[in-house]
């Protein structure tokens, strides 16, 4: 399908040829008929996109921060190539579209095949001819309302929740500094509302137009803006100010302060310079509030992603009630958007519909326009590189940064094997990581390379509730599975995945690297011939993970003990060469803004009577590394620190290895797996893939019950 992307490396745009998205629970496909560019957000996303590398850093320091933050926990090396990375990755443009629905995911009954709805979001609603949309993010189109007004839903909805901040009343005088296209909806939304309107901005067409759509008067910044409201109000100054301009000064929050009267409100909308002047806002007691996009939900990913809406009883107006509203307001005539369009594209030329943005043109509203009549391919073939006789051919599912930071660049540099196709629910990630890779096929369809017979092995790197399944199914496809830790999120899991594993005779590795790593190894053979136990304390230094990420749903991610900790109890397995017989997890008391299931500790008991104490923690300092681990027993003591210095120490005398660049074992992990898959050994035996699963599974029932749990292996 055809789909806008922008290079945020170079700023340069296109109409690339993408793998359409698939249906998923609680979402919509929708076949967009018209989607709108916005000229004023798009733009400043366009533009930055252009800057060079430094302007960039200075706009955007919260990204800055997040770099160094990064170069601190895991070095410069690794810090960088992230950061490259994510410049690389191209970025899908648009935020709102009106369409037909294609398809209803499970969990939605509201809908069906053939509606009409208005689609809101960035990378839900994008310049797309298919796009994949969570229920939440859409609403039905009113008969009598066009697909192209209709595809100004996201800006209406971000309009209208600013006019709600605002507490607009009949009879009150606001005025509305910023004329563009969020402020001329703002405009008509207060006049709707019974409101007299003074539009405010620096470009005459726009006060113009104001004026066309019912401002009761307009004026230019350079005029007299404070006397000629005061005029209009009796001398009293307006009831309150909606701010939607853009501008990185604080002119129009000054001028706000200015033009209320005692006791106004001012609502910021738009982007603007908030560096508040005391007098006015202090002597008027003015209150001053921000209007945070589409109204309640935004930013919450239960809402948006996962369809949990707010009762109504409770939350009157949500994102997604916002969007309806706003569409209703259009089908009874109290709003008109048609006389903000001021240019048509087809979508075949939408780099020309964005280069109106920039070389002095001042466009308003930009409608693109589609004509596909059915969902296109979710496949697109590429040229690819050569496959040689015997190589492992090899499809990777999911996309995310550590398959296309990772994975990816080993799967392709690997002797014997070669990356032939790239699965990712999000076209525009499976076409860019298969045209990096050289890889002959990206689609969406991740379920097709489990079973497809031009592929001899599969990489998952999905979210994990899906490891297990996707794991299973291909197995008894005769695929060979290299699957990114966790194995499975329950027992029942594992159970399924090595029963499937039995009957088909196929290689099955989980992504334990760190048992990989050089100086592991090293360390191992350190502790060769002992015949006492030993005593291991690890610590991990994992750092904090936002508690909206996925990570954290149990549903979805596991947590971070199941989908993470589980590295640890696998390398105290390989290190102590015997498996887990018995647990106990315990996890900090909540407090203080630190999560529990992200702050624990776990005893681990060996079979040869070895012990672990595994310290698992989010709260420290990122400048400590992130991994320590020490081993004790046989006389001899070893310290492995962050996998790029071990420390040996045995009869009175010290001796260490260092590694050029932190290595996890990653490449050896990847190899062992083609190894095996070409007819070698293992690369990890099952017995010890089956032990760490459910030893982890165990640590996770123990931190529930505050018990000691035994770890049996078979069935559960």
């Amino acid at each position: 399908m055809k789909q806008v992307l922008q290079s945020y490396r170079t700023g340069e745009l296109s109409v690339a040829d993408v793998p359409a998205p698939g249906l998923e629970p609680g979402c919509v496909l929708v076949l967009t008929r018209a989607s709108l560019v916005s000229a004023g957000t798009e733009r400043a996303t366009v533009e930055l996109a252009k800057k060079p590398l430094w302007q960039k850093a200075r706009e955007r320091p919260d990204l800055v921060k997040k770099v160094l933050d990064r170069v601190k926990r895991d070095g410069l090396f690794a810090a960088g190539k992230a950061a490259m990375q994510k410049l690389d990755s191209p970025l899908p443009l648009g935020y709102s579209c009106a369409g037909i629905v294609l398809a209803v995911g499970d969990g939605i009954s509201d809908l069906a095949v053939g509606d009409r709805v208005a689609c809101a979001g960035a990378k839900a609603a994008s310049h797309a001819e298919v796009n994949l949309v969570p229920r939440n993010l859409c609403a039905k189109i009113p008969n009598g309302v066009s697909d192209e007004s209709a595809s100004f839903v996201t800006l209406g909805a971000i309009a209208l929740h600013g006019v709600r901040q605002a507490n607009a009343t009949l009879g009150e005088t606001f005025a509305v500094i910023g004329l563009g296209l969020i402020g001329q909806i703002v405009v008509q939304l207060l006049r709707a509302s019974g409101c007299a309107v003074i539009g405010i901005d620096l470009d005459a067409e726009k006060i113009a137009l104001a004026k066309t759509l019912g401002c009761d008067s307009a004026v230019l910044r350079s005029d007299d803006v404070l006397a000629k409201a005061r005029a209009a109000t009796d001398g009293r100054g307006v009831d309150g100010v909606i701010i939607a301009a853009s501008a990185a000064s604080s002119d129009p929050i000054s001028l706000a302060g200015e033009l209320c009267r005692d006791r106004g409100r001012v609502v910021a909308l738009g982007a603007v310079g908030l560096e508040v002047p005391r007098r006015p806002y202090y002597e008027k007691e003015l209150v001053l509030l921000q209007s945070r996009s589409y109204g309640p939900g935004r930013y919450d990913p239960s809402y948006e992603e996962g369809g949990v809406d707010y009762p109504i009883g409770y939350v009157r107006w949500t994102e997604g009630r916002n969007l309806e509203a706003f569409l209703q307001q259009l089908a009874l005539k109290r709003l008109n958007v048609e006389p903000l369009i001021s240019h048509r594209f087809s979508i075949e030329k939408a780099t020309e519909a964005y280069e109106l943005l920039s070389g002095g043109h001042n466009p308003l509203g930009i409608v693109l326009t589609y004509s596909a009549a059915q969902a296109p391919s979710r496949d697109v073939a590429l040229d690819a590189r050569p496959v040689n006789t015997g190589d492992l051919r090899v499809g990777l599912i999911g996309a995310g940064n550590f398959a296309s930071g990772t994975l990816a660049p080993l799967l392709t540099s690997t002797p014997h094997a070669r990356l032939t196709a790239i699965a990712s629910a999000r076209g525009v990630t499976a076409r860019h990581l298969a045209e990096r890779s050289g890889a002959a096929r990206a689609t969406t369809d991740g379920d097709a390379l489990l079973i497809d017979p031009e592929i001899d092995a599969v990489v998952i790197a999905t979210r994990h509730h899906l490891h297990a399944p996707q794991a299973e199914a291909a197995l008894r496809a005769g695929k060979h599975v290299y699957v990114e830790k966790p194995l499975a999120l329950d027992d029942e899991g594992v159970t399924r995945v090595l029963a499937a594993q039995k009957e088909s005779g196929a290689q099955l590795c989980v992504g334990f690297n760190r048992r990989f790593a050089p100086l592991t190894r090293t360390l191992i053979e350190a502790f060769a011939n002992r015949r006492a136990p030993l005593v291991m304390q690890l610590r991990v230094n994992a750092g904090e993970i936002p508690g909206s990420s996925w990570v954290h749903d149990p549903k979805e991610g596991g947590g971070r003990l199941v989908g993470e900790a589980c590295h640890f109890v696998d390398l105290c397995q390989a290190i102590a060469g015997a498996r887990v017989t018995q647990v106990y997890a315990q996890s900090i008391s909540p407090g203080a803004g630190a999560r529990a299931d992200d702050n624990f500790t776990l005893s681990l008991q060996m079979a040869d009577g070895s012990l672990a104490q595994i310290a698992y923690v989010a709260t420290g300092d990122a400048s400590a590394g992130k991994e320590r681990i020490e081993v004790i027993g046989a006389g001899v003591i070893a310290v492995l620190d962050d996998f790029r210095r071990l420390e040996i120490h045995r009869g009175g005398k010290s001796s260490g290895a260092r590694a050029l660049s932190q290595d996890k074992g990653h490449a050896a992990a990847i190899a062992a797996f083609v190894a095996a898959a070409r007819g070698g050994a293992p690369a990890i035996p099952l017995d010890e893939i089956e032990a760490a699963s459910r030893a982890t599974l165990a640590c996770a029932r123990s931190l529930r019950t505050g018990l000691p749990e035994s770890v049996e292996l078979g069935a559960r």
